[in-house]
């Protein structure tokens, strides 16, 4: 019985029942192909039906040829798309899921197109956009009636396709909001105005879907209770367009952020370092000024927070797509007692949107089963047997034991150090990451829900080998600061960061940070350092701070450090230092670049593996490496490759 009993209330809209109020909202997902539905992306979307989801909303759906926003948009342009969306329909109806489909038109929020050639761009106005750099074309009648009759027309192939309904996108400062923003909407014709006549384009967009569907289909509208820009909805508009149009809605759905801007866009998908369920206020504000059902999606990541908010009253759905994402069972675990065994989402977007942003396929670091789930969705019991013996207790090695374990394996894994975790127990400490030590404490729950015996303040080495006679080792021994060569003279203070982390040093006032990985290790660094009442200077090696980092995580970490007045170098590479001094060249021109009154050197200069198990092994057994002792990367390649090489067993 579960004690979520908010969370687990039916809700009916329009005839449909919702079995929960856990949505997984709309988000792209880069899995379609030829613009249209494909076996991946139903597999997708069945993991999350069968792990027990009450809606499903599917990612945009393009409704005229000019809302090609990216080159792997899903499209309702054509009859073709009526086949592929009947089948995902059936497939998650068969396990009592609502689906419906979010209808789209980005007007002058083009991210590329798929020729490599910048597309026209259409808007209420020719306003530009900041982010893109786009200028649109001011839509004519003409075309605005063709746009208008292309959501009718995509409503109906979905509504023919046997989808429940759909969510007309006036969020994150696409073409609808577009047309009710004061700022972009500079019309002259009946289009602009007031706010009655800035709701035109939408309610005539409303009015069509309804009429080319049937009285049962659910029409939804999602918008940006703040697009968070200076030129965006403020809450206060978006409230009132909200509450003139809902008559003609079956619910409203906030979200927060515009596309528009690179502040705006963080809220998009709002990183870790955004405070989790942060839009419950705005929700309850919204909640109480409508009379129709009320969605929120913002960072809500744990089922304790929906059942909150929902048991505040400020919302009727809660939307937690991410964690669906992390842990498509999420659902079923809640509603069975199992809450502890969910897998939480610690919003690092590294592989969801992340990969989204690379034009790939999402998935995510701490599972990824998904966007993968043709591959890896059904675990399969191994054939034979073995004896496994796992060193090193960091996200490759756990996530390896975990799986080879759930497999059937005897499975026993070493750690040298008296904590799990690897590199994680770093990253938990720089500022805004503590959320990512959840990766260690959900892998360990992993393990031990699968059996798997673990050794802690023991290194693994031959003898120890020669004594347990596994079957297989599996090394996941990672990796440890990288120093370059460089020219060294005099008493600079110099070192690396994790001695920083582990506060193995005492620093001097003034700091340079020199990062060569461009994530978060430096800039985080230099944050903490700030904080503790350093002068400190990053010099990055590459274009810009971040510049490896998902665009969001970067973005919103760019704005802390502006606020806290670090200096940021970038084209850097270390060249040496000095008593005082250090020297750094530009990697474009092969100019020195020299820095004066330097007390510390910080080195953030990447990792080196740390292999000398695998060759100490040879001859005495079959050895696998996986994660940063085969290669220093991040943690979603060690994870991964815990996953794969523990399938093989």
């Amino acid at each position: 019985m579960t004690t979520f009993t908010h969370l687990f209330e039916p809700l009916h809209i329009r005839g449909k029942r919702l079995k929960n109020r856990i949505m997984s909202s709309g988000h792209d997902t880069s899995i379609p192909t030829d613009n249209l539905v494909n076996d991946r992306l139903i597999a997708y979307h069945k993991a999350r039906a069968e792990g027990g989801v009450g809606l499903i909303v599917l990612q945009v759906a393009g409704v005229h040829d000019s809302a090609r926003y990216t080159s792997h948009v899903l499209m309702a342009t054509d009859d073709a798309c009526i086949e592929g969306y009947r089948q995902l329909a059936e497939t998650c109806h068969a396990h009592g899921t609502v689906v419906l489909s979010q209808i789209f038109h980005p007007g002058r929020e083009i991210m590329e197109s798929s020729d490599g050639l910048l597309a026209v761009a259409y808007s209420a106005s020719a306003v530009p956009n900041e982010r893109f750099r786009v200028m649109p074309r001011a839509l004519d009648q003409g075309m605005i009636d063709e746009i208008v009759q292309g959501y009718a027309d995509a409503a109906r192939r979905l509504h023919q396709a046997g989808l429940d309904g759909v969510e007309v996108v006036a969020s994150h400062g696409y073409l609808p909001a577009q047309f009710i923003n004061p700022r972009v909407n500079r019309r002259s014709d009946g289009y602009n105005g007031e706010l009655e006549q800035r709701l035109r384009f939408v309610r005539e967009v409303i009015a069509a879907v309804r009429a080319a569907t049937s009285a049962d289909f659910i029409i939804g509208l999602r918008i940006s209770a703040d697009e968070r820009d200076a030129e965006g909805l403020t809450e206060s508009e978006s409230l009132a367009a909200v509450q003139a149009l809902q008559s003609t809605l079956d619910y409203v759905h906030i979200v927060a952020g515009t596309s528009a801007s690179l502040g705006g866009a963080v809220h998009i998908v709002p990183p870790m370092a955004i405070e989790a369920a942060y839009l419950a206020r705005e929700a309850g504000t919204f909640k109480a000024s409508l009379s129709i059902p009320l969605f929120v999606t913002g960072r809500i990541n744990q089922p304790q927070e929906a059942e909150l908010i929902l048991a505040r009253g400020q919302a009727d759905v809660c939307g937690m797509t991410r964690a669906l994402i992390c842990d498509p069972q999420m659902p079923n675990k809640t509603d069975s007692g199992r809450a502890e065994d969910v897998r939480a989402c610690i919003a690092c977007n590294q592989a969801c949107i992340g990969h989204f942003h690379r034009g790939l396929p999402i998935s995510c670091i701490q599972h990824p089963e998904t966007g993968r789930e043709q591959q890896f969705g059904q675990l399969h019991p191994a054939a034979v047997r073995k004896r496994i013996l796992v060193a090193g207790g960091g996200p490759a090695g756990m996530k390896a034991a975990a799986v080879a374990a759930a497999r059937g394996h005897q499975v026993t894994l070493y750690e040298a150090s008296a904590q799990l975790g690897g590199q994680v127990l770093l990253a938990q400490l720089l500022p805004r990451r503590a959320e990512f030590g959840g990766a260690s404490t959900n892998l360990q729950r992993e393990m031990q829900r699968a059996g798997v015996e673990v050794v802690r303040n023991t290194r693994v080495d031959r003898a120890l080998v020669e004594r347990e006679q596994p079957d297989l080792v599996i090394v996941a021994t990672g990796a440890e600061p990288y120093w370059p060569a460089f020219e060294r003279g005099g008493e600079l203070q110099v070192v690396d960061a994790w001695q920083v982390l582990r506060d193995e040093v005492t620093l001097g006032r003034s700091v340079m940070v020199v990062d060569w990985r461009c994530d978060w290790i430096g800039p985080g660094i230099a944050e903490r350092l700030v904080r503790a009442g350093h002068q400190v200077q990053l010099a990055v090696n590459g274009t810009h701070c971040g510049e490896s980092l998902p665009l969001y995580v970067r973005d919103q970490m760019a704005g802390e450090l502006h606020k806290l007045g670090i200096a940021i170098t970038p084209y850097t590479r270390l060249y040496g230092c000095d008593d005082n001094t250090v020297y750094l060249q530009h990697t474009a021109s092969g100019e020195p670049m020299i820095f004066e009154g330097i007390d510390t050197l910080v080195l953030c200069q990447g990792h080196q593996p740390v292999d000398s198990l695998a060759d100490e092994l040879k001859g005495l057994v079959e050895v696998k490496r996986i994660g940063d002792c085969l290669a220093p990367r991040t943690a979603e390649e060690a994870i991964y490759e815990g996953l794969k090489v523990a399938w093989t067993l």
